[in-house]
Formats: structure tokens, sequence, C-alpha cells
């Protein structure tokens, strides 16, 4: 009898945990669907909250300046050697003293000089560079569309406002970034726009000032068209905390070189402004290393690249050892 009742009372037991088990199961499935729900609600909310702004809706008076074609500004570059200074998303939030980089924290002399750039006469031989989040998305990816989205709320607007005058015409940051963020990647568009890049240091003396572990052009052959290469480490992280020192590195080394090449982060085009100011030529190239890497994977998407600093991917920042006798041979002074 004893043994029965134990039977019966295991068999229950069992009973009860399967179907506490399913309660769980059903639970968790509950729970992804509940959270799926809210990702998709979000999604629709941001995109009728920038709808007006992406269909340019007549009857809304909003922010929108001007900006020259991608080809354009190439072209300025090359025939009219024009020099780029760039300011993105990251080096707005730093003149509004909000940390967004991992790269460069926020510094008040920094921000002074970012609205210095923005809000005084721009020297003839300087194209200003904004990037184009303003009206129609249709050329980003879903996933670009949707960090614009996040991104561009109304204060966001309304300091964009404050920052950048309308009475000028503009580049779009994004000139550089030819390849992850838009729709196209799988098309012929994005070689077209990295050939087209290419001819900005073609048969060049190029000068590259970069963070010590961005490694521009290492393991590819990003400028295999240039003429020469020299470098200008500055800190990997940073680096406006050693920004007069570089600026007078560019100034000696400035009659050697036919073109500097920057990527030191949101200090770029402040470096680009001051070097300009001086005749020479420069133009901020920002993340287009890691691009042109993208773009050589042909995955469509942002991929590690363990050798050099990648803020965008997790784990970027720890980068791995690397040698290279050419590209060491190409330093020629360091202040990482």
């Amino acid at each position: 009898m004893l043994d029965e009742q134990m039977a019966k009372i295991y068999s229950t037991l069992n009973r009860f945990s399967e179907s506490y088990e399913e309660v769980l199961r059903i639970q968790r499935e509950n729970m992804q669907n509940i959270a799926s729900i809210a990702r998709y609600c979000q999604h629709l909310e941001l995109l009728v909250n920038n709808l007006k702004y992406e269909l340019k809706d007549p009857r809304v008076n909003y922010f929108q300046p001007t900006f020259r074609s991608d080809e354009e500004t190439v072209r300025l570059i090359v025939e009219e050697k024009k020099s780029l200074a760039r300011f993105g998303d990251g080096e707005l939030a730093i003149a509004f003293h909000i940390p967004r980089q991992k790269f460069q924290r926020v510094d008040e002399k920094l921000a002074e000089r970012i609205w210095e750039v923005l809000n005084t006469d721009t020297p003839d031989n300087l194209l200003l560079a904004v990037a184009d989040h303003y009206g129609s998305l249709d050329r980003f990816n879903e996933q670009a569309a949707e960090a614009i989205r996040l991104y561009m709320t109304e204060e966001t607007r309304r300091q964009h406002e404050q920052i950048i005058p309308v009475d000028r015409v503009y580049s779009d940051t994004y000139m550089t970034r030819f390849y992850v963020i838009y729709k196209d990647v799988f098309s012929e568009a994005p070689r077209q726009r990295f050939e087209r890049l290419r001819t900005i240091w073609k048969d060049k003396r190029v000068l590259v000032v970069e963070g010590a572990q961005t490694r521009l052009g290492v393991g590819n052959d990003l400028f295999a068209e240039a003429g020469e290469i020299r470098r200008i480490l500055a800190p990997a992280t940073n680096s406006f905390d050693r920004y007069e020192e570089i600026y007078q590195e560019c100034l000696k080394q400035g009659d050697s070189a036919d073109l500097f090449l920057l990527a030191i982060g949101p200090s770029s085009g402040i470096l680009a402004y001051d070097l300009a100011l001086h005749s020479y030529q420069a133009v901020d190239v920002g993340h287009i290393d890691m691009e042109y890497e993208w773009f050589l994977a042909g995955k469509g998407e942002r991929v590690p690249v363990p050798h050099k600093y990648n803020n965008e991917v997790e784990g970027g920042d720890r980068v791995e050892e690397f040698h290279d006798p050419v590209y060491e041979s190409q330093i020629i002074c360091s202040y990482a």
C-alpha cells in the first residue's frame, strides 16, 4: 500500500513539474513576444516622430542645412585642393558637453574649438562637413536609419540649429563612410564611391595623422596609388590632450607633404581648419580605413579587425599587437 501511495505522489510531482516547465516556457515565449512588440512599437514611434522631416512636409518649418554632393566635394578637393573638416554627431555632442564617444572625453577647450570652426568665417580653401540627417533616410539601411531617428530628437535638432549656420553649403560627413550604412552594400556602388575617394591621394606625398592603433591602410591596398606615405601618431584615445604638439609637428613637416590625411577623432576637424589657415591641404577621412576593411570582407556589416582600433564593434577597443616593417618605417613621430 505504501509503495502505491509513493508512486502516486511521484507521479503527481512529475505532472506538476512538467506543468511548471510548460508554464515557464509559455512565460518565456510571452516575454519574448512582449519584447518584440515593444521594439516594434519603438520603431513605429521613431518613424512617426521623424516622418515630417523625412518627407519634408511643407507645413513644417524645420532646420535644413544645404548640402553639396559627394561627387562635388571630391572634385573640389582634387581639382581645387580644398581641405575638408568633418563634424558628425560625436563632435556636435562634445560641443554641447554630451559624452557620446569612447575614444574622446568631453573637453571644454575642444568644445570651444568646435563652436569656433563652425561659427567663424571659413577659409576659402576649406570645406565644412556635417552629417546629412535632416531629410529622407532612404539611402540608409534599416539599422542605420533607426539609429539616426533615435539620435535626431527635437532637442538634438534644436542644438544643431544653434551651432550650424544655414547660410553655407556643407559637404556630408558620410562621404568617407561609403559602405556599411547603405542599402546598396552588395551592388557596385560602394566600389565606385571608394574609387572616387581614392583620387584624393593618388600620386600625392601623403602625411597621415592618425591614432596609434588606427593603422590606416595597413594590411590592405587603401594607399596603393599614393606617391608616398609618412605618419604622425597621436594617442589612440583622447588625442586632443596632445593636440598642440601634434599641430606644431604638422607645421614643421608641412612643406614636405602634398596632403594631410587626418584620423584622430574629433580633433581631426580642428586640425584640418588650423592647417588650412596655413595654406596646407588637409582632409579629415575619419573611419575610411575601417569602412574599406568591411567592404573587403564583403559581408555588408561591421566585422572585427583585430589589429585596428574599432569603436563600433564589441571589443574593438582591445587591439592586438601588430608589427609590420613597412608601416613602422613610415612613422616619423609618435605622441602615443
